[in-house]
């Protein structure tokens, strides 16, 4: 017999040698067992051998034209059922995993976002494949970008504007996935009574002398540099992150904003203000930020897929 060590270590076993003990103590042979595991009889001859070597002591004796569990093999068999019944388990969990039937996804998402493509979203994932979890946070896109990097988020909706200098997707996103999937324009808001109010486009250089309502700080960096772009300096009269509260301000005639159709959108406009495209190059990209090969995890992809249809297709954004 072997002359290995006959104090056999945990990993002299594994999952496959006790299904196969479990299934020659359930059928009462070698044959029989190889059928059970739709394997042939060499190989499971091949694999109790092995297993018998690594052991240093016998599985099972020949009885007649039969076999028998030895006491070693009998301990063994007494495992199977509970291995058996996890691989069972785990080999139904990973196909529901990749059936859609379960699975779970952590997203993040800028304000305007969560209040009009992160519903559609959630919705659309809910009725396509109810089984999977989704928990979501709201987060500007630099701190959304660190939570997909530091594995804190799987997906993030981000944004970016032309020539922003401090654009997080340039340098923090490196080693992530980046994808465009659609664009938020700009619009102007002016009070109803403007002298442009009743343009179809308006040239921000035309609006030199105004008083501006400022919003988010990247919003504000991106409204300076389109100015100066024009040749002026704004004076920016109000600051404000709150989209309804620019526009409350712009109702009451104390100054105009530059502000992004999804913010626009989230907010009740008052009847005092009038919203205009620009002639200027400003609109912002929409992103999709994921880890490398995150579109491997079954849930995560079909998380991906809706949003990038959301961003072609709703009436907020533009095509790409």
């Amino acid at each position: 017999m072997s002359t290995l060590s006959p104090h056999p270590s945990s990993s002299t076993l594994d999952a496959a040698s006790l299904l196969v003990v479990g299934a020659i103590a359930s059928t009462g042979s070698i044959t029989a067992a190889a059928q059970a595991l739709g394997s042939s009889q060499p190989a499971v001859s091949q694999h109790l051998r092995r297993l018998e070597r690594r052991l240093g002591m016998p599985v099972v004796e020949r009885v007649g034209r039969g076999v028998r569990l030895t006491e070693a093999g009998a301990i063994l068999a007494g495992h199977a059922v509970a291995v058996d019944r996890a691989v069972r388990a785990a080999s139904e969990e990973v196909a529901a995993l990749a059936g859609l039937r379960r699975g779970r996804v952590r997203l993040v998402a800028f304000p305007s976002a969560s209040s009009m493509l992160v519903p559609q979203l959630l919705a659309r994932l809910a009725d396509e494949h109810p089984g999977i979890g989704v928990s979501f946070v709201e987060a500007e896109p630099p701190e959304a970008v660190a939570a997909v990097r530091a594995g804190e988020a799987d997906v993030a909706i981000t944004f970016s504007y032309p020539d922003d200098p401090d654009d997080p997707h340039r340098e923090s996103a490196a080693g992530l996935r980046v994808r465009r999937f659609g664009t938020d324009p700009m619009r102007l808001v002016l009070p109803v009574g403007h002298a442009r109010a009743g343009d179809r486009q308006v040239d921000l250089a035309a609006l030199a002398g105004e008083r501006w309502i400022a919003g988010c700080p990247r919003c504000r960096g991106h409204l300076l540099g389109l100015c100066r772009s024009s040749g002026f300096e704004p004076v920016i009269a109000h600051e404000t992150d709150n989209a309804i509260a620019v526009t409350a301000l712009v109702a009451a005639g104390l100054g105009v904003a530059l502000l992004p159709t999804l913010a626009l959108a989230a907010a009740q406009l008052p009847t005092e203000v009038v919203v205009l495209p620009t002639r200027n190059d400003d609109d912002r990209a929409l992103h999709l930020v994921s880890a490398e090969h995150a579109d491997r995890i079954p849930a995560v992809a079909a998380l991906l897929r809706i949003a990038a249809s959301l961003g072609g297709a709703t009436k907020m954004t533009g095509d790409v």
